[in-house]
């Protein structure tokens, strides 16, 4: 099963990628001051992270304390 969204929010990385672009969001922080994502159970912040970095938006589960 690959980690494609923000579940809690209903964001797929994919359309997190394009806003980053747009606004130049180079990090959660910044990409959340234009787009709501990860403000609950926070899972997809190490995702968000990896598809900032590599502009992947599928990811393998992340096991805890691997990212």
């Amino acid at each position: 099963t690959m980690v494609t969204r923000c579940v809690c929010f209903h964001k797929t990385f994919r359309e997190l990628k394009k806003i980053a672009r747009k606004t130049g969001a180079q990090s959660v922080a910044e990409l959340q001051e234009y787009v709501t994502f990860g403000q609950n159970c926070q899972r997809c912040h190490p995702y968000v992270r990896l598809m900032l970095k590599t502009g992947e938006t599928a990811f393998e589960v992340i096991e805890e304390g691997e990212a």
